[in-house]
C-alpha cells in the first residue's frame, strides 16, 4: 500500500457517536491508506457557555475527569498510546455499557469509573499511575487546547468528533452502525469528495435509530 495520509480525529470519550465514527476510521486504515492520530476534545469545554439541560450537563459527569486520564497518556506515551485507551475506555463505556451502576446498585459511580479506567489502563498496557490525573487539573490546559484546535478548524456550531484530512476539517460522520471492510471504505471516499468541495458546508438527515454497538 501507498504512503499514508495522516487523518486527525478529536473525539470526547462520552459520546456515542464519536465512538461509532472512530470505529469506522479503524475499518477505513485497513481498505485505504490513511493513518489515523487521535487527540481530545470536549463536550464540558464545548457547551461550558451554552444553554443546555441540566439532565444534559449531568450526563457528562465523569467526562472530564476520563479525558484527564487520556491526555495524561498522549502526553506521556503519544498519539498511539492515546488511540488504544481510547479503544479500551470505549469498549467499556460503550459497547459493554458500564458507565453508570445497575440500577439499585449502591456503588459509588466515580469509584466505578475509577476502577474501569485502571482495568484500561492495565489493557492496554499503559501504567495505573496514570490514574492519578483522574483528580488532577493538570491537564486541563491542554485539554483545552486540542479542543480549540478542533473547533478551529470547523467552527463552534458543531460537536465530537472532528476529522482533519489533506487540510479539510469536517464534523462527523454520525453513522450507525459502524460500515466494516470495502463499505467502511467507500462511505470515507464519499465524505473525503465531498468535504473536499469548495462551498461545501453541510449535509444531513434526522437520526432514526440509536448508536448500534457491534
Amino acid at each position: 500500500m501507498s504512503e499514508r495520509t495522516p487523518v486527525d480525529f478529536w473525539f470526547d470519550p462520552w459520546c456515542p457517536w464519536a465512538w461509532m465514527t472512530s470505529r469506522w476510521l479503524l475499518q477505513v486504515e485497513k481498505v485505504r491508506p490513511v493513518a489515523p492520530r487521535w487527540h481530545v476534545m470536549s463536550l464540558v469545554v464545548l457547551n461550558e457557555d451554552k444553554d443546555v439541560s441540566d439532565d444534559y450537563r449531568a450526563g457528562l459527569n465523569g467526562s472530564l475527569e476520563t479525558l484527564r486520564v487520556l491526555q495524561a497518556v498522549a502526553q506521556k506515551y503519544g498519539g498511539a498510546a492515546l488511540g488504544e485507551l481510547y479503544t479500551q475506555i470505549g469498549t467499556r463505556i460503550h459497547d459493554q455499557g458500564r458507565r453508570e451502576p445497575a440500577p439499585g446498585s449502591d456503588v459509588d459511580p466515580g469509584t466505578l469509573l475509577r476502577d474501569l479506567i485502571a482495568e484500561a489502563l492495565e489493557a492496554a498496557g499503559l501504567d495505573r499511575a496514570l490514574l492519578a490525573a483522574f483528580d488532577s487539573a493538570e491537564y486541563d490546559e491542554e485539554i483545552r487546547r486540542s479542543h480549540a484546535a478542533a473547533i478551529d478548524l470547523v467552527g463552534h456550531d458543531v460537536g465530537t468528533p472532528v476529522i482533519a484530512v489533506d487540510g479539510v476539517a469536517f464534523f462527523g460522520p454520525v453513522v450507525s452502525p459502524a460500515p466494516k471492510g470495502e463499505d467502511a471504505g467507500k462511505l470515507w471516499d464519499g465524505v473525503l469528495l465531498v468535504a473536499q468541495t469548495d462551498g461545501f458546508f453541510e449535509l444531513k438527515r434526522s437520526r432514526t435509530r440509536e448508536p448500534v454497538f457491534d
